[in-house]
């Protein structure tokens, strides 16, 4: 039977040398630093932090490979980001997902062209999913970057009949109600909720995710262990008191300005793996923020 997905799911950051190339030979160090440093054992590769929708659907296949190769009988679940702005390449990811034994697919709303309401996403979703036919598929919720806001509880009304592989949601967004309205009609708990905005995964486990998948996951993911932990007891100072950390830290750089260049800037100051430079239109962080974002981690 299969394991659930639950607990912390990092966000993986894709390496790249100083010219710009994906650089895979660093991804055996990353997974043996996930599984060794950060006691996380689940992946999700090629989303947002991944800068997934920046790379070429050869780099990304590549990329997947490498993870599967590099984390097997060491991770419990890599899951592949296939989403793309057209349904042929979601297609051909979603077929290759499955050939190299991905545990799960994910796909973000196309944003070009946007679905206007449920049923055109869910059909959308559905082509994907019809590709990776034994493969857990999920829906990557993030309204912010895609302006898709049709709501997840919307969603989920009929959605198993229609994609028999859903297996759940990554919920990237700050909307609680949803979130709150989706786990409470998921009575069976046949779906898996995993949120997205780390500062308030606190509040999320609250209303009853199962788990997280962030990029501070990579670098944050021992302490964010602990505060799981101090929920489930339940001692919920303690786990507030992990949060408010996460959350100083993280209130701290998003005023320096924060996105994916100063996570892979972090990520190599705390990892000592050199995760290099963006992809245009992305540039690298500047000295300044990691000199102060380098303190300012050291401080708590």
């Amino acid at each position: 039977p299969r394991k659930k997905l639950e607990g912390l799911v990092a966000a993986t950051i894709t390496p790249m040398t100083p010219d710009g190339q994906i650089n895979l030979p660093v991804i055996h160090q990353y997974v043996d630093y996930l599984v060794n440093e950060q006691n996380v054992k689940n992946v999700f590769v090629n989303g947002t932090t991944g800068e997934g929708l920046s790379l070429s659907i050869q780099e990304r296949k590549q990329l997947a490979e490498e993870w599967m190769c590099q984390g097997k009988d060491k991770l419990d679940h890599v899951i592949i980001h296939v989403g793309a702005l057209n349904l042929p390449e979601c297609q051909e990811l979603a077929r290759h997902a499955t050939a190299i034994g991905a545990d799960g697919i994910a796909v973000i709303a196309p944003f070009f062209f946007k679905p206007t309401n449920k049923d055109e996403l869910v059909a959308f979703l559905q082509k994907v999913a019809s590709e990776a036919p034994e493969v857990p598929f999920y829906y990557y919720h993030i309204p912010p970057l895609t302006g898709v806001k049709i709501r997840v509880e919307e969603l989920l009304d009929g959605i198993k009949a229609q994609i028999p592989t859903f297996q759940g949601v990554k919920f990237s967004d700050t909307d609680l109600l949803d979130l709150a309205q989706c786990i409470n009609k998921n009575e069976t708990r046949e779906f898996e909720f995993l949120y997205g905005v780390d500062e308030q995964l606190l509040g999320a486990l609250a209303v009853g995710a199962n788990g997280a998948v962030g990029s501070t996951y990579n670098y944050l993911g021992r302490q964010t262990n602990l505060m799981l932990q101090a929920f489930a007891k339940p001692d919920l100072a303690l786990a507030q008191k992990y949060q408010f950390l996460t959350g100083e830290f993280l209130n701290f750089v998003i005023k320096l300005g924060f996105g994916v260049a100063q996570t892979k800037a972090v990520m190599t100051f705390v990892s000592g793996i050199p995760m290099g430079p963006p992809r245009l239109p992305l540039v690298d962080a500047s000295s300044e923020f990691i000199v102060k974002a380098k303190a300012k981690l050291d401080s708590i």
